[in-house]
């Protein structure tokens, strides 16, 4: 069967999100979409507002015929990164396309690959700005255009990835309709997902911008899960831990693990932590997934041990999708879950395993043990 990839978070399931679905049928052609979806934490390192079984269900039920769980040390990093992990599950589930969300998809993004080529590269040698100001200082300089927009960002991302694995698919991007992705009010039928939470999180209406099936699974949200239910442990531990446990986290460097100490000993409230420990030299997104491996107790040998062994997490599919997984099960070499079993548990998945743990703070439910595909008939 043809096939069509998707790279999703689905924070939560919107009508944005359906539309890019339809479009993504539309321009491909293809009989199956197949999305890779990011499990309880988002690029950025924050929790996400349901868990990743319940936005898998939402999408299946609103027209994904396949979903399968990004894995945390793909999932909750810079955008070359995420879109590097997303491409390789893609290519290993034999997709023959990949469709994505631009703000401009009419921009040669091959071009722009090319143009960092030639970057200098001590232009990033500036401790009073972000890697990212100073990327598009260069990128202005050599094309005249900065990437800026989430999804621009991504789609350089995701060319880049492809054309350094070779990878055979096509890449199509579309036109990102409706809402800002950073706007905070619902204003129609498509919103952006920011602009959901925040209406959820003041009691707004939300349901007309999300398909019936995730508005009844949000209505059913008593609080959102957030970085400020999280921080006491995060406190907790950065206090207790000795400075050379928290500089063995990945992510963490030059001589991060000292300002964050010292902020959790001097802050009760998350906000002032974050005030704390944010320089010109790091973004915000950064930070908080600084934060996340930390309270994770991650380190850079197990996520270098982990991306060189990926995996596919089935999360959830019909009928069309099972029949796809037939179909390709026996050319997938990249191994395929579908049951966590405690050898899973304690090897493969340990690190999503253990994220999934932290995420039952907000809900009784097993995230991962034992824990079957969700099957839509």
């Amino acid at each position: 069967m043809n096939a069509v990839g998707l790279v999703v978070e689905y924070n939560p399931f919107h009508n944005g999100h359906r539309y890019h679905l339809h479009q993504a049928k539309k321009v491909s052609g293809a009989e199956v979409t197949v999305a890779v979806m990011s499990g309880n934490f988002t690029q950025r390192g924050e929790p996400t507002i349901v868990d990743k079984w319940a936005r898998a269900k939402a999408a299946v039920m609103s027209g994904v015929d396949l979903v399968v769980e990004l894995p945390i040390f793909y999932a909750v990093q810079p955008a070359h990164r995420f879109a590097a992990g997303a491409l390789r599950l893609l290519a290993a589930l034999n997709v023959n396309s990949v469709v994505f969300g631009a703000e401009h998809p009419q921009w040669n993004f091959e071009y722009l690959v090319e143009a960092e080529k030639q970057f200098n590269q001590e232009g990033f040698n500036q401790y009073n700005a972000t890697y990212a100001t100073q990327f598009n200082q260069q990128l202005k300089a050599q094309t005249g255009v900065t990437l800026v927009d989430p999804n621009d960002i991504l789609a350089f991302a995701y060319t880049k990835a492809k054309i350094q694995h070779n990878y055979q698919f096509d890449l199509l991007p579309i036109q990102r309709q409706g809402s800002n992705y950073h706007d905070k009010d619902i204003n129609g039928e498509i919103a952006s997902a920011s602009a959901i939470r925040q209406a959820l999180l003041r009691g707004n209406s939300y349901r007309q911008a999300v398909p019936s099936v995730m508005a009844d699974c949000l209505a059913q949200t008593k609080s959102i899960p957030s970085w400020e239910q999280l921080y006491p442990l995060l406190r907790n531990q950065l206090i207790q831990a000795p400075i050379s446990t928290l500089r063995a986290t990945y992510l963490m460097a030059e001589g991060l693990e000292y300002r964050m100490k010292d902020a959790a000993q001097r802050s009760l409230d998350f906000g002032s932590f974050m005030k704390f420990t944010k320089t010109k030299r790091y973004t915000y997104a950064h930070l908080l997934r600084v934060y996340l491996y930390t309270l994770l107790q991650i380190t850079q040998a197990e996520v270098d041990r982990h991306y060189e062994n990926p995996y596919l997490h089935v999360l959830a599919f019909n009928q069309l999708g099972r029949q796809y997984l037939h179909e390709v099960k026996k050319k997938v070499e990249t191994p395929l879950i579908t049951k966590v079993d405690q050898d899973l548990r304690d090897g493969l998945l340990n690190l999503d395993y253990r994220a999934g743990k932290l995420y039952q703070l907000f809900t009784p439910l097993e995230q991962d043990l034992k824990h079957p595909p969700v099957i839509i008939d």
